[in-house]
């Protein structure tokens, strides 16, 4: 009887591990569900609720709907936010909004440190959100740090290189961002034929860039290439599309 009892109590006991195990996955992949979305609707209403009180603070409260109303509206500040600087981006593009933003920039420019950081800021939200500007080109592979060692790096333009007999005519530039920040990195001059174009979209690289690796894409060479300097050179990019569009 014992040892008909004690195998009939032995599966008992090893089932318990496998149902903790069973649970432990369901947990994570509920995590792994809900976080993004949940993270994603925080920053938004982070950033709406920001600029609702914001705005609150501009109105004046006989325009302000929320004086009127017994509750608040949510998205009312963006909404104002959006407007305002739809009326600024129409206002600067007259003749007399023209005249301002010119007078403007003539003062910063004589203001140390501030034409600096001016300047630079310009730049970026210029090469960022202007419509004429493609700004990231294409996914690419350099070897960088070392010989062997590959690397995600982005397109972003054709480079005007005037140092005789250090570079090559088809020399590009290069941005290879910082995981998992791609806000900060490396700008690299690089030869065309260095680079390994990437079957991915921008979209797709940043993605991979930002999770360190644990978004995984399949790095297959855009054109048939294979290794730096290995290209066809009949598929190869027109170095000349890599141009600003005026």
């Amino acid at each position: 009887m014992r040892s008909s009892e004690g195998s009939h109590d032995h599966p008992q006991v090893g089932t318990r591990p496998h149902r903790v195990v069973g649970l432990r996955g369901y947990l994570l992949a509920g995590i792994i569900v809900t976080a993004p979305i949940g993270i994603t609707f925080w920053l938004v209403w982070q950033v709406v609720d920001y600029m609702d009180r914001t705005a609150a603070a501009l109105l004046p409260a006989r325009y302000n709907p929320e004086t009127y109303l017994p509750f608040s509206v949510p998205g009312l500040g963006l909404l104002v936010i959006l407007g305002l600087l739809t009326a600024i981006g129409w206002f600067t593009a007259g003749f007399l909004g023209r005249a301002v933003m010119r007078a403007g920039e003539e003062l910063v420019a004589r203001t140390p440190i501030v034409r600096s950081i001016y300047g630079t800021l310009k730049q970026i939200f210029e090469a960022v959100l202007a419509s004429s500007s493609r700004s990231f080109r294409e996914v690419v592979l350099v070897e960088w740090p070392r010989s062997g060692v590959w690397s995600i790096a982005f397109v972003t333009g054709s480079s005007q290189w005037e140092i005789p007999g250090r570079g090559e005519p088809d020399m590009v530039n290069v941005f290879l961002p910082c995981t998992p920040n791609p806000t900060t990195g490396y700008l690299m001059f690089v030869s065309r034929r260095e680079l390994v174009p990437l079957a991915l979209t921008v979209e797709e690289g940043m993605r991979m860039v930002v999770s360190g690796g644990i978004v995984n894409m399949p790095l297959r060479p855009a054109s048939g290439r294979g290794l730096a300097g290995g290209e066809q050179p009949e598929r190869r990019r027109p170095v000349e599309q890599l141009q600003e569009v005026p």
